[in-house]
């Protein structure tokens, strides 16, 4: 692709998604809508979707940047539910969807149909975690989709690469089948389990922040193309070692943490603003290549595989939800549920880019690959917007419990006071050592300030609000931090105008007030 698009494609993606944040409309959603119009505006260049670059460069990323913030400990309290949809889940809409096809389409075969069923059967990782914080949806749920969002695209791959197998008459059989998606499966969380720890001990030793935030950059791409060298599955191993560099970040250096933080939401922040822009961009692509398709015909299989991969999810979610319970063991070790979650987990399938690049992958030998790649297409379109679109009212309706804020302030404050009184007895400790006895009270005093005001933070968000101006008096303390910080900052500039500092001193200046403003006024939300 040449420079000229490519930028033009990631501003235009990223001024879309920036205007979304200002409307009631999740950014995925507007940027599938603004490039499905922008794909027909004279002097637009056609941009289509590259399985090469996709999967290999665009997925390890985006799945390093959500399997790091997961929980791993809330995701191991819900492994079952995560694997019955993630592999589960997976197979039974492969098969489901691509039967329904089947009887559906004479002129597809079997193994055709299934293929089918494969490309469309994972639910998109970057959908359903920017939805899902969009809504605030309640922890359980969230866990659980963005459980099934890391893991699904490998079973999706794997059952994916047998289905194909069988459509250009190379198949092993079932077992050669099976064989094959425990090789990837397990193979891809071997090389994950091998990877994370001299991953992890390798950021540890290095003490300059931009050389470790350089192989955190590395890194997902690095799990990805080992796990496949070996004919695993790269997306597991990068799930894998994500997850324990998340877990153990806390080992690294603080301003590594800082820094990888501000450039990780930069890195997430463009790639799903192109994904979602270039997947409203297929349509031109798409529907060049329908030919025989045109008309009613090909708007019947579309409408007819759409609703099959509703239902189908409906299908498996409910019994996966309820029947296990039947288990005294399993009611006991997890908490209890109504049919309200089934729904949400069942109306949160949308798909996305990881099926539009798999489509396109499919070899041009395939029979009927353009009907594949149109049907693709169209279901993406439909889940995320039918879906997409509905799911947050779906949730206001049902009137989910949200998110306990009191509770949790609570438990934060508990959590910051039973540290504080740590770190003041470490301080009393310190200061009774004697190279610590140079140490003048004011900045001892200071020391003690600061922990103070750290520890009374958090309590001070649970008093009382201001009616007028709905601010809490921990509120009112960062605004007036920030005011008087801003004083400081205008000096110092207006002193390197009239040239009695240099800009480095003005920069090493600005860098420490930048510091204290971060600490004064921590990011809300």
């Amino acid at each position: 692709m040449e420079v000229l698009p490519l930028v033009a494609l990631i501003a235009g993606s990223a001024a879309v998604a920036g205007a979304a944040r200002r409307t009631p409309v999740p950014a995925p959603l507007l940027l599938v809508a603004v490039g499905l119009v922008a794909a027909y505006v004279p002097g637009v260049p056609s941009y289509a979707l590259d399985p090469h670059i996709v999967l290999p460069l665009l997925l390890p990323p985006l799945l390093h940047t959500a399997a790091v913030d997961s929980s791993y400990l809330d995701l191991r309290a819900n492994m079952r539910p995560v694997a019955m949809l993630s592999v589960g889940y997976v197979l039974f809409a492969t098969l489901a969807v691509g039967y329904v096809a089947y009887l559906v389409m004479p002129a597809l075969s079997l193994p055709v149909a299934l293929v089918l069923g494969a490309v469309i059967a994972p639910p998109d990782a970057v959908a359903a975690t920017a939805i899902a914080r969009k809504l605030g949806l309640p922890n359980r749920i969230t866990t659980i989709l963005q459980g099934e969002s890391l893991v699904n695209d490998a079973t999706a791959i794997t059952a994916y690469k047998v289905a194909l197998a069988a459509a250009v008459g190379v198949s092993a059989g079932w077992a050669g089948g099976i064989a094959e998606f425990l090789v990837a499966s397990v193979g891809g969380v071997g090389v994950g389990l091998l990877l994370m720890v001299p991953i992890h001990q390798l950021r540890k030793r290095l003490k300059e922040p931009l050389l470790q935030n350089t192989l955190s950059l590395l890194i997902p791409f690095v799990a990805y193309a080992a796990a496949e060298r070996v004919h695993a599955s790269g997306v597991l191993a990068v799930v894998v070692v994500a997850l324990y560099l998340g877990h153990r970040n806390w080992q690294v250096d603080f301003a590594t943490r800082l820094q990888e933080e501000a450039v990780w939401k930069v890195v997430a922040f463009v790639l799903e603003s192109v994904v979602f822009a270039l997947i409203g961009l297929q349509l031109p692509v798409v529907l060049r290549g329908l030919g025989e398709y045109e008309g009613l015909h090909a708007a019947w299989y579309a409408v007819a595989v759409f609703l099959a991969v509703v239902v189908a999810r409906f299908v498996w979610v409910f019994p996966a939800t309820f029947l296990p319970r039947l288990s005294e063991r399993i009611r006991a070790r997890e908490p209890d549920t109504d049919w309200k979650a089934p729904v949400i987990v069942g109306w949160a399938g949308m798909r996305g880019v990881v099926s539009l690049a798999i489509a396109f992958s499919v070899p041009i030998t395939v029979p009927h690959r353009n009907l594949i790649l149109f049907l693709t297409f169209t279901t993406v379109i439909g889940t995320l917007v039918v879906q997409g679109l509905t799911l947050p009212p779906l949730i206001r309706m049902l009137k989910l419990p949200p998110k306990d804020v009191q509770a949790e302030t609570l438990a934060e404050a508990q959590a910051q006071s039973q540290a504080s009184r740590a770190a003041e007895d470490r301080l009393a400790e310190l200061l009774e050592q004697p190279e610590n006895s140079t140490l003048p009270p004011p900045l001892a005093d200071r020391l003690r300030t600061v922990l103070e005001r750290r520890r009374n933070a958090v309590w001070e968000r649970l008093g009382e609000v201001n009616p007028v101006t709905g601010e809490s008096a921990d509120d009112v303390y960062r605004r007036l931090a920030r005011e008087m910080i801003e004083a400081e900052r205008e000096v110092f500039v207006s002193l390197r105008d009239l040239r009695r500092i240099d800009d480095e001193m003005l920069r090493a200046l600005l860098r420490r007030l930048d510091l204290e403003e971060a600490a004064a006024y921590r990011e809300q939300g």
